[in-house]
């Protein structure tokens, strides 16, 4: 995996997303090439337009990251790229023909985009589907050896197994752990040299999976593995970059306080985060207003009460806050108290279930960004009866409250959604990724991802 900006993106992903921006550009020129020579007029030299190409092949590519073109499932299924592929260039075209209607130019007539379309369609597909045995096989994966033969190497050996994992596991090594799980170890008595081992197997990286650390730790052999320039890692580290999340399971406080993230340097980035969070909010609810009032009214005609709701939630630092929204549930849905929504949920009503769908039912949250109550990004704040439960029950749940909540976050883009204790606990591990590894550029990949979510809305109740 290549760390870009304290976020940790594969290779595959990497290598597929530059050759697709490679070919949009391609696409691009194709398409202005052919629409000249219709029309009889001089081409031009490529040099006098490379700057709308370049950024009409970065929109188009833009919107294939939001629909979720480069994730794991895309990756892997052809079927699957292919439904996002067409939604990223038919919402990229959208987008261009905006903007030539804003700021017409030469450059992007719609005979011209509708070539542009059918080019990048076509040579995408190719792309995939040279690439995609490639980009599944061993041979361009990590090859780790697990040092470890109890069950957290038998997690990583699952976690292997996944058709998405960017990694391969070449070898497990037993060290003398008194519950053996991953029969096929080969015992540490049984090896001569590890690092000799290391080198003949092709090992790029050396994950510690022992049970037990306390006075079992094989130093000497992992200094051995360290000089030869293999990459060490420890389970839990190794673990949140594999999957985006923080394990409750096998983390401590010490190494919480002791590993990479939770920066305090991050004075540049807050003032960005809050620019940015007053500005969007600002242009949202301007925009957005019309919808409010629409959907405002059709909840007022569908049921009796409202049509705003107005819940006490756990904002930054613990600290109480009254978040807004579009009311979709009956007036007495908490007569009994604060519930988890359940699937098919009876107190939801018609409107409402429309409005959760598309989400629509979120938009008054911008002024509760626009306050400073709340960001765009982060963890969704709870009601105050949750938190204490939940604070009880899950380890580290206080530590998501240290970032301010927000209305979409890495929770929501990776896990659907969740209404019980073992959900949130999941998604505490999402929030606590995020609180850990925050930057700018994280930022972005999750609001990029939120429009997947939101056309693609298999969790919303």
């Amino acid at each position: 995996m290549i760390r870009l900006f304290k976020h940790y993106i594969p290779h595959a992903v990497i290598l597929l997303g530059v050759l697709d921006y490679v070919l949009l550009v391609i696409a691009s020129e194709a398409a202005w090439q052919v629409r000249a020579a219709q029309i009889g007029m001089d081409p031009g030299l490529f040099a006098e337009r490379w700057l709308p190409l370049t950024g009409s092949a970065a929109i188009v590519w833009l919107a294939m990251i939001a629909v979720g073109v480069y994730g794991p499932h895309a990756l892997r299924s052809l079927r699957f790229a292919g439904a996002r592929l067409l939604v990223a260039i038919s919402l990229g075209t959208i987008a261009l023909a905006t903007i030539d209607w804003v700021l017409p130019g030469e450059h992007f007539w719609r005979s011209t985009l509708l070539y542009a379309m059918i080019f990048s369609v076509l040579v995408l597909v190719v792309d995939r589907l040279l690439l995609n045995s490639f980009l599944g096989s061993s041979a361009f994966r990590r090859r780790v050896m697990v040092l470890g033969a109890g069950d957290r190497a038998e997690r990583l050996r699952e976690l292997a197994d996944r058709p998405e994992a960017g990694f391969v596991i070449v070898s497990f090594i037993a060290m003398a752990e008194p519950d053996r799980v991953v029969e096929e170890a080969i015992a540490r008595e049984a090896i001569h040299d590890l690092g000799r081992l290391v080198e003949n197997l092709g090992v790029s990286e050396v994950v510690l999976a022992l049970q037990e650390r306390r006075n079992s730790l094989p130093l000497n052999d992992l200094l051995r593995i360290k000089t030869k320039g293999v990459h060490v890692n420890d389970f839990s580290s190794f673990l949140e970059r594999e999957t985006g999340r923080v394990d409750l399971d096998t983390v401590n406080p010490s190494w919480l306080i002791f590993s990479d993230g939770f920066s305090s340097g991050r004075m540049l980035s807050s003032v960005t985060k809050r620019m940015f969070d007053i500005i969007a909010s600002l242009a949202l609810l301007i925009a957005t207003l019309p919808v409010i009032a629409l959907f405002a009214l059709l909840v007022k005609l569908d049921s009796r009460g409202p049509a705003f709701f107005r819940q006490k939630r756990v904002g930054l630092y613990g600290e109480p806050f009254h978040l807004i929204k579009l009311r979709s549930m009956r007036m007495d849905a908490e007569k009994d108290g604060a519930q988890w929504a359940e699937k098919n949920d009876r107190r939801i009503t018609r409107v409402g279930r429309f409005i959760r769908k598309v989400r629509i039912d979120e938009l008054p949250q911008t002024w509760s960004v626009l306050k400073g109550e709340m960001s765009f990004v982060g963890p969704r704040p709870e009601v105050p009866q949750f938190v204490s439960d939940l604070q009880e029950q899950i380890p580290y749940y206080t530590e998501r409250h240290m970032v301010k909540p927000g209305i979409t976050g890495w929770a929501q883009i990776n896990y659907p959604y969740g209404a019980s204790i073992e959900d949130s606990r999941t998604k505490l591990e999402y929030d606590l990724y995020y609180a850990k590894n925050y930057t700018p550029f994280l930022d972005l990949v999750i609001l990029l991802q939120t429009v997947r979510v939101i056309l693609w809305p298999e969790g919303a109740r």
